[in-house]
């Protein structure tokens, strides 16, 4: 095995949360600052900071207005919330090679349980969630993944993070770890994703452990 550890990016990556997300945005930005937003800027900094800065960027004026209105039409949402397609399957495969796994994400604690609560079989085979909350600086910056190996008790060389932004990508080479991107997230293109230059980028689920 190349990677002994190996890191997760949540939404996106391990949970088909695209849409629902791009709908939350979409919802705040017309019920608080009552104009259209393209969608390509609404999701440019998704992935990286915490909803606070991203609401930030939009409007800094309105920023608590903007995130509770996210936060009252997104979390609701979560009751139909699937898994992307394939990854879990691939999740196991890796906790049965004996690899240590890990969930780095710019969401709060108690947004990821909203996640566990629906798809229970998503946390058993993961022995840390580095969230938001757990740091002081976000990606890119490599804080978030740092962290979580400090928790795990592994080495960078030893360890790959698996992301569908740019700011995963950013954060695992800026960390010393291998970087894969994925594409199956539906918010970043890959043409953006391989502008950060990662180590691998993959298109099914299935691929992964070919890389890993």
């Amino acid at each position: 095995m190349r990677f002994s550890t190996v890191l997760f990016d949540l939404d996106g990556t391990l949970i088909d949360s695209g849409a629902m997300i791009l709908s939350s945005f979409r919802h705040a930005t017309r019920s608080v600052l009552r104009r259209e937003i393209p969608d390509e800027q609404l999701l440019a900094t998704f992935g990286g900071s915490s909803l606070l800065e991203q609401m930030r960027v939009l409007d800094e004026a309105r920023v608590e207005e903007l995130v509770t209105s996210y936060r009252q039409h997104n979390e609701p949402l979560h009751s139909e919330l699937q898994a992307c397609a394939g990854v879990l399957d691939v999740v196991v495969e890796l906790g049965r090679q004996g690899r240590r796994l890990g969930i780095v994400t710019a969401k709060r604690h108690s947004t990821v349980e909203l996640a566990f609560a629906v798809l229970p079989p998503l946390r058993e085979p993961f022995e840390v969630v580095v969230t938001a909350e757990d740091t002081e600086r976000h990606k890119p910056d490599p804080e978030p993944v740092l962290h979580a190996l400090e928790r795990l008790g592994a080495e960078a060389g030893t360890a790959a993070y698996v992301g569908d932004s740019p700011f995963d990508i950013g954060a695992a080479r800026a960390a010393g770890v291998h970087a894969v991107a994925v594409t199956w997230g539906g918010i970043h293109t890959r043409e953006r994703l391989e502008q950060e230059r990662p180590d691998a980028v993959v298109d099914r689920p299935e691929e992964l452990l070919a890389v890993l």
